[in-house]
């Protein structure tokens, strides 16, 4: 487990700007934040770096944007009405309310075993309960309800007029959209088996949560994949393992993430969804323990099969060059944004105590900003005019941030703390021969560089 704690990283984000916790000067609400200026820019060169390697560059697959409010039928085809839903229980004698998979998880944890009960039973779950004796983690009693469905999808009522209303949900995830629309899609477009569907969005879940902070919360975003094949022309684990490649290749080249804080778990038949017959998570060792981070399945044709029951359409693919007609299997990558977000936080998070500093050693390419621009004394006109030259000079190219607060010590500490690779001063050696002191983040090692060449010093 990390020597990162969730309390270091989210004093951190508050501190710096990447997170809040949502309406806080009302008391806040409970499982929802707020990504700040550095947040926002963090978690938007994450998607846009997903989107340019999963779609951008690749010519085999589409994206699409669907509604976030969508129709109830959905829903019903998908079986999320009838069993998207989380085991809840209560402690009857201080109304402590959890998810009932969590209680007995964080039990055995303390124990220092490892225990998943994903696809039990409610009445499997009161039993292990039971038999272990499992406390409430607040009052310490032993008085349980029994373990309870609660379905987590969010209602929407329709309309402006009183009993004129119809029912639409939130969406509970991102994938339907690119069932639904199979049809519009390969009717519009010129992909061709084997071809993907992409899409990155928000999603909505009424559930109960640990407080890992961003982990899992309320509103969360995903970055879905669909990618349909013809199972009798392409081998359906070939093209598992492909994607399981592609995952890993941007979470540890692209992201940079420590190989060492990574492993790959397969779904057991009993939490394995009934329509998937392959399920494997990447995991990351989250300062909480290995948590889910990007979720493989292959899911057969359940999907497309389910909207053609519900809807009556033609769901099909037919082959233009063959005329033959096939429902389409289909791989499904699916991981939560904010959870690579809250990953790469954690993994660039460095404690160095020989400089007595805190670091985030970020990619560059998603660092909030490339570099940062410091007139070495704010006081001086011709320091700040010269700075703002040179500031003016790299914003042009890259993401720049102007500080001239303070000392130029703190300066260097507070953008280490946000990320930023490069700090870029302006003394007074610049005004003579034009050239610039660039310091690196990681190292805290200091160069000339004439001004000339700056850009591609920082790039």
């Amino acid at each position: 487990m990390s020597s990162v704690t969730l309390d270091e990283i989210t004093a951190l984000a508050k501190r710096r700007g990447f997170v809040y916790p949502h309406a806080e000067i009302y008391g806040g609400l409970a499982n929802a934040y707020d990504y700040g200026p550095l947040g926002a820019e963090l978690l938007r060169n994450i998607k846009n770096l997903w989107w340019k390697t999963f779609v951008s560059q690749r010519a085999d697959i589409v994206g699409i944007d669907a509604s976030i409010i969508s129709h109830s039928k959905i829903w019903e085809a998908s079986g999320h009405v009838s069993s998207f839903a989380d085991a809840m229980v209560d402690c009857k004698n201080c109304h402590f309310r959890t998810r009932a998979d969590h209680l007995i998880e964080d039990f055995f944890v303390k124990k220092e075993k490892e225990i998943k009960v994903e696809g039990k039973t409610t009445e499997q779950l009161d039993e292990i309960i039971s038999e272990n004796k499992i406390t409430c983690p607040v009052c310490g009693k032993i008085e349980w309800t029994r373990v309870r469905k609660f379905n987590l999808l969010f209602p929407v009522n329709i309309g402006i007029l009183e009993g004129d209303q119809s029912l639409a949900y939130l969406r509970g995830e991102t994938a339907q959209g690119m069932f639904y629309n199979f049809k519009n899609i390969i009717d519009s477009t010129r992909v061709r088996l084997p071809f993907g569907v992409s899409q990155i969005g928000k999603g909505f879940r009424n559930e109960i949560t640990k407080g890992n902070f961003v982990f899992r919360t309320i509103e969360f975003e995903m970055g879905e994949i669909e990618y349909f094949f013809n199972p009798e022309e392409q081998d359906a684990m070939q093209l598992f393992e492909s994607w399981k490649n592609s995952m890993w290749d941007f979470v540890t080249n692209l992201l940079g993430i420590n190989k060492e804080n990574l492993r790959w778990r397969a779904h057991t038949d009993e939490e394995r969804s009934f329509y998937s017959t392959r399920t494997e998570d990447l995991e990351y060792n989250f300062s909480f323990g290995y948590k889910e981070l990007w979720g493989l399945a292959y899911r057969t044709d359940y999907d497309l099969k389910q909207h053609m029951k519900f809807s009556g359409s033609d769901l099909m693919y037919t082959d233009p060059k063959t005329g033959n007609i096939v429902t389409p299997h289909v791989i499904e990558p699916a991981v939560g944004i904010n959870r690579l977000f809250l990953m790469v936080l954690q993994d660039a998070y460095w404690k160095d105590e020989q400089k007595k500093r805190i670091v985030l050693r970020l990619n560059k390419a998603l660092s909030p900003y490339r570099a940062a621009v410091f007139p070495l004394l704010s006081n001086k006109p011709e320091l700040v005019e010269k700075a703002k030259q040179v500031f003016d000079e790299l914003l042009s190219e890259y993401p720049t941030v102007w500080d001239d607060r303070g000392n130029i010590g703190k300066r260097y500490l507070a953008q280490d703390e946000i990320g930023t690779p490069f700090c870029v001063t302006i003394d007074f050696q610049t005004l003579i021969d034009n050239t610039v002191t660039v310091r690196d983040r990681d190292t805290a090692e200091q160069v000339r560089v004439h001004v000339k060449d700056l850009k591609g010093a920082v790039s």
